[in-house]
């Protein structure tokens, strides 16, 4: 009887764990690091595209979606803002390629319904960013701290239910 609770406690733990997965940002990961920040935007927002470089990825970066047009992040950069096509389905999700010296990633980029305040007609003379990129802004992985919290408290929940179920014992147990 103990061995059924312990395995129903693992089974609820596990199922807890990968339910913590979010699903529609998964990408496909390859030998380079590569992410989306915001992964969800409007039609003609900005995407930051990252790259993590290492040894899978030293050269050239390109990104390209049918969402923006293509970008390129120089060997001696890890990241460029692409700003997404005014055409965007709402709702739509794009994939994202990444290719770094002859190794590819595939992310996934939502398009949120709506259109942002600002059109590009109204600031003909936009100047690209400059200068230096000082953190994700609130963010861990992509992660903003409401994410975090709800993840670690669900973790902690189905870790704390499992250790009563196995810990428990019934009237039969107590003889």
């Amino acid at each position: 009887m103990r061995a059924i609770r312990l395995a129903s406690a693992v089974l609820l733990g596990a199922g807890a764990l990968t339910s913590c997965v979010p699903a529609a940002d998964a990408a496909i990961r390859t030998d380079f690091g590569f992410n989306l920040l915001p992964s969800t935007v409007r039609a003609g927002g900005e995407v930051t595209v990252h790259v993590t470089r290492n040894r899978a990825c030293r050269g050239e970066a390109t990104v390209d979606s049918p969402a923006f047009a293509p970008a390129t992040i120089p060997p001696d950069e890890s990241w460029t803002t692409v700003v997404v096509d005014w055409d965007a389905k709402p709702g739509a999700v794009y994939e994202v390629e990444f290719e770094c010296d002859g190794s590819i990633g595939i992310a996934r980029l939502t398009i949120a319904g709506g259109r942002p305040a600002h059109h590009p007609a109204h600031h003909p003379t936009r100047h690209p960013h400059k200068g230096v990129h000082a953190g994700e802004g609130g963010t861990l992985a992509g992660f903003d701290l409401k994410e975090v919290g709800l993840g670690t408290a669900l973790i902690a929940g189905s870790l704390g239910v499992a250790y009563h179920f196995s810990r428990r014992r019934t009237d039969g147990d107590a003889g």
